[in-house]
């Protein structure tokens, strides 16, 4: 499946010059030719909301790695054990779910979306959580539970492989 590449949520911001494969790619942070080598922490996120959309924007472009890097900053700082971090945690292994389904390994993905969608099962049965998407928690559950387990041919040009989006709310 090839979903066509969608509207930017970050117009403004340049998306990195490759979407990371390993294997395939320098490691964007370890390697000196990597895409974001020694560049820290990015200097246009300046709030958690930044980071919330700058992931939600990658993500949706294909870039998984990167989108699981931005969110992997709000995993660390949500409290433990509270929705909030689950809810975090089941968006980086969406976009971890993205990687392997990039890499053809299907069933590795397939445990990272299936393991997100218990840690949003997990939120519901908390009491929920307010996601800042347009999705509900149960409606990202839905779509989760309709991934395909086609997988794409590899390519070295970013891929969207999920056919639903992570949009915060009052974004097009």
């Amino acid at each position: 499946m090839h979903i066509a590449i969608r509207t930017r949520l970050l117009p403004d911001r340049a998306l990195p010059r490759y979407a990371y494969l390993p294997g395939k790619f320098a490691h964007p942070i370890r390697d000196p030719a990597g895409h974001s080598f020694e560049n820290g922490h990015d200097p246009e996120i300046t709030s958690p909301s930044d980071d919330f959309v700058w992931g939600a924007d990658l993500f949706n472009q294909g870039y998984y790695w990167e989108a699981h890097e931005a969110w992997e900053l709000l995993w660390q700082q949500a409290g433990k054990a509270t929705p909030e971090r689950l809810f975090y945690k089941a968006l980086i292994l969406l976009a971890a779910a993205g990687v392997k389904l990039r890499e053809g390994k299907p069933r590795p993905a397939s445990r990272h979306y299936g393991r997100a969608a218990a840690h949003l099962r997990a939120v519901q049965e908390r009491g929920g959580y307010e996601t800042g998407l347009t999705l509900t928690v149960e409606e990202l559950i839905k779509q989760i539970d309709q991934i395909p387990s086609v997988t794409p041919p590899r390519s070295c040009e970013p891929q969207v492989v999920f056919s639903f989006l992570v949009l915060p709310s009052g974004r097009l």
